[in-house]
């Protein structure tokens, strides 16, 4: 009996035992959790230096190809057209016969010359014999010479020249209608064209007459044109901060139209710039606003940034960095601003 009982107590307090140890086990188990929950992340991040570099400065400008020169083929007064003798598409040679206009008044005014003429020749005879005054005869010779010049006008206007080498582009009247409100024909040189670009101030100096420039078409893919600046226009519109230069580009195939979109490339050679790796950059969703991290001691700085072009994989700064910082290039994910940050081994201070 006695055996029973000391057996029983021996289980008794065994498994008291077994209890005290596994509340004890608990305890420390929650415990430990508790620290991990408690225990705060620091996101780590690869950073780079900001720096300056030279770059090349190979930039392209869009426009449309426009002709050399365009001549509206117009009379100076509403007459009716008796004539025209071009058609759109066809070529015309500086000083060509295009229009004829109603010469009503053309005729009028020879006559009137030649009576003037006779009267002048009648007139002279006199007053070399001394039957009339100077004055007189002055005064029918001014005469004779406004004439002479009326129907120099008329001319002009009864019979309309080419003032160019070129091509007729437009047509808006036909024989017989009165030309009034509208050029009658529009003839434009293309050969060769021109392309008119605008070049940012920083620029300016390096753009003379001569500089070399690559034309570049959409719809000629294989083909570059050459083409120089003929002509730099002298001031700097303050609200684009830039300038407007013409490039002139032979067009003896006239494979190039006016109206075509092209592209002009111009190699400026190398600038010194501030630059930034394009891992650092970020694009504000629905803006083009950008933005980088900039590293201030252990915490990071979320900072608006101005760029410039973009250069393979680096983006040339305006404004919002200088040389010197430490921006992040990896680890944004879930970064804020204000974070407090580590750098990852060989992080820091790398060359762009």
């Amino acid at each position: 009996m006695s055996n029973t009982k000391s057996t029983e107590y021996t289980m008794k307090k065994l498994l008291s035992l077994i209890v005290t140890g596994a509340l004890l086990v608990t305890a420390c188990s929650q415990g430990e959790t508790s620290a991990e929950e408690n225990a705060v992340v620091v996101p780590a991040v690869k950073v780079e230096t900001i720096e300056k570099r030279m770059v090349e400065q190979t930039i392209e400008f869009t426009g449309n190809i426009e002709p050399m020169f365009r001549n509206n083929i117009s009379s100076a007064a509403a007459q009716r057209i008796e004539k025209i003798h071009a058609e759109v598409g066809t070529r015309v040679k500086k000083g060509q016969l295009l229009v004829e206009m109603e010469d009503v008044n053309y005729t009028q005014a020879k006559i009137q010359l030649e009576n003037l003429k006779a009267d002048l020749a009648r007139t002279e005879a006199l007053y070399k014999a001394g039957g009339i005054s100077e004055q007189q005869y002055q005064q029918l010779k001014t005469q004779v010479d406004v004439s002479r010049e009326s129907i120099a006008n008329l001319a002009k206007n009864t019979k309309l020249l080419s003032p160019i080498d070129g091509i007729v582009t437009q047509k808006n009247f036909d024989n017989g209608d009165v030309a009034g409100g509208q050029p009658i024909l529009v003839v434009m040189q293309m050969q060769p064209v021109k392309i008119l670009i605008n070049i940012s101030e920083e620029f300016f100096p390096r753009v003379k007459t001569g500089t070399p420039v690559s034309i570049l078409l959409d719809i000629y893919p294989e083909k570059i044109f050459p083409g120089k600046v003929m002509r730099v226009h002298p001031v700097i519109d303050p609200s684009t901060r830039s300038f407007q230069a013409e490039v002139r580009i032979d067009n003896p195939s006239l494979l190039m139209r006016p109206g075509m979109f092209a592209r002009a490339v111009v190699d400026f050679g190398t600038l010194e710039k501030v630059v930034v790796s394009d891992r650092a950059v970020i694009k504000q969703p629905g803006t083009n606003d950008k933005y980088v991290y900039i590293l201030q001691g252990d915490k990071v700085v979320y900072t608006k940034v101005e760029l410039g072009r973009r250069v393979d994989n680096i983006y040339e700064v305006v404004n919002g960095i200088e040389p010197g910082d430490k921006v992040v290039v990896a680890g944004h994910t879930g970064l804020s601003n204000g974070d407090q940050v580590q750098i990852t081994e060989g992080g820091a201070d790398l060359s762009l």
